[in-house]
C-alpha cells in the first residue's frame, strides 16, 4: 500500500537516497563468504580467486528526471548511460568487462530510435574495450528508463573503498570540476528560449566544452590505468556523480575522518566560470554540488606527493583530519565554510 492515512509515513524526500538504501537494506544477512563487499560503495566485490576479484554495479536513469529528450540525442544518452557505470567500476581501481543494457519504453518511441540509443552504447563499447552481455527490453506508460549493470575486474589487493582514508592522506581529485552542470544549465537556458519561440536558434557558440562533458561525459580510465604504473594504490576511492560535496561527505563518513580543501586548488574551466556568472552561480557552488563530472576523487598516503605533485591531470585539493575537525573548504578569501552538500538528491519534494 503506497498510502494510508491513518498512519504517519516517512517520506522518501525526508531520508533522500542514500538514507532511503540504509534503511531497506540493513536487515539483509550474506549468504556467500565470496562476497567481499555488498551494498555501501560503487560496486559490489565478491571474489573469484585468491587473487583476483569481480566488481559489479548498476545505475538507472529515468526520462524527466536524469536527462531531457528535448536537448539530449538519443546516441548520446546511449554513449552516457554506458559511460556512468563504467566510471562506478574504474572508482573501484578496477577495470570493466561487460554490461548488460535493460530499456523500458512506450509506443512514442520507434525501432529506428532504440537503433540510436544502441549506436551511443556501441561506441561507448568499442572505446573502453567492454562486451555487451545482454540485457532486457520492456513496454512503459510514461517515457524511457534506462537500466544499465556493469562488471568489472581487479585484483584482490588493489580494489579501492570508500571506507579507507586515513588522516594525514591527500585528497586528490582529476580533472576539472562543475564543467557538466554548466553545460546543464546552458542547455535547459536554450530549452526555456525555445519553448517560448520555438523559431529562434539554440545559441551555444563558445560552449561547446561544457554542453559536452553533460550530453558526452567520459570516464577516467587513463587515471586508474597511471595509478598504477606510478606504484600507487588510493586509500580511498569515489567517481563524482553527485558533486564534490557529496562525495567527499562519502569517503569521510565511511571511513570515519574529517578534510579541509582549498578553493584554490580546485580546477575549474574559464567556461564554467564564465557560465558560473550568467546564471549567478559561484564557481565553487557549481564545483561543490553540480554534479555529473564523473571525474575519481581519491586519497592517497602523504608519501605519494612526490610522485603526484607534477601529474597535470590531476589536483591535489586538501587533507584528511581527525573526524572532529568535520568536512571544511577554505574559500579563497580565507573563510572556512562547513561541507554538508547533499549533492543531486533523486528524491527532492517534487522529483519523487
Amino acid at each position: 500500500m503506497l498510502e494510508d492515512k491513518d498512519h504517519d509515513f516517512t517520506p522518501i524526500s525526508r531520508l533522500g537516497e542514500f538514507g532511503l538504501i540504509d534503511r531497506v537494506t540493513k536487515g539483509f544477512r550474506q549468504n556467500h563468504p565470496s562476497l567481499i563487499k555488498g551494498v555501501g560503495d560503487d560496486a559490489a566485490v565478491y571474489s573469484v580467486n585468491q587473487d583476483e576479484v569481480h566488481v559489479v554495479s548498476t545505475d538507472m536513469l529515468v526520462e524527466g528526471v536524469h536527462f531531457d529528450l528535448s536537448y539530449v540525442p538519443l546516441q548520446h544518452l546511449g554513449y552516457k548511460s554506458v559511460v556512468v557505470n563504467l566510471s562506478d567500476i574504474y572508482a573501484m581501481n578496477a577495470e570493466p568487462f561487460g554490461i548488460t543494457v535493460s530499456l523500458a519504453m512506450s509506443s512514442r518511441f520507434t525501432v529506428e530510435a532504440v537503433e540510436a540509443f544502441y549506436e551511443g552504447v556501441r561506441l561507448a563499447c568499442e572505446n573502453y574495450g567492454v562486451d555487451l552481455l545482454g540485457g532486457d527490453t520492456s513496454s512503459s506508460r510514461g517515457g524511457l528508463i534506462v537500466s544499465i549493470t556493469a562488471v568489472g575486474r581487479g585484483k584482490r589487493n588493489e580494489i579501492a573503498y570508500r571506507n579507507g582514508a586515513k588522516e594525514n592522506d591527500l585528497v586528490v581529485v582529476s580533472g576539472d570540476l562543475g564543467s557538466a552542470f554548466a553545460g546543464l544549465q546552458v542547455l535547459e537556458r536554450e530549452k526555456s528560449v525555445f519553448m517560448k519561440n520555438p523559431e529562434v536558434q539554440p545559441d551555444l557558440s563558445g560552449m561547446d566544452y561544457v554542453v559536452g562533458r553533460q550530453l558526452r561525459p567520459e570516464a577516467k580510465r587513463e587515471i586508474v590505468r597511471k595509478l598504477k604504473q606510478m606504484g600507487i594504490k588510493p586509500t580511498s576511492m569515489i567517481d563524482i556523480s553527485d558533486g564534490l560535496g557529496s562525495e567527499l561527505m562519502h569517503i569521510c563518513n565511511q571511513s570515519l575522518v574529517g578534510a579541509t580543501i582549498y578553493e584554490t586548488k580546485l580546477m575549474i574551466d574559464p567556461v564554467t566560470v564564465q557560465v558560473g556568472e550568467r546564471f549567478e552561480i559561484s564557481p565553487l557552488s557549481m564545483a561543490l554540488n553540480g554534479g555529473e563530472d564523473y571525474e575519481l576523487l581519491f586519497t592517497v598516503p602523504l608519501e605519494a606527493y612526490d610522485k603526484m605533485k607534477d601529474w597535470s591531470e590531476v589536483s591535489i585539493i586538501g587533507h584528511i583530519s581527525d573526524r572532529a575537525n568535520g568536512v571544511n573548504v577554505v574559500t579563497a578569501s580565507g573563510s572556512i565554510l562547513e561541507v554538508n552538500s547533499l549533492g543531486f538528491n533523486h528524491f527532492r519534494d517534487g522529483n519523487s
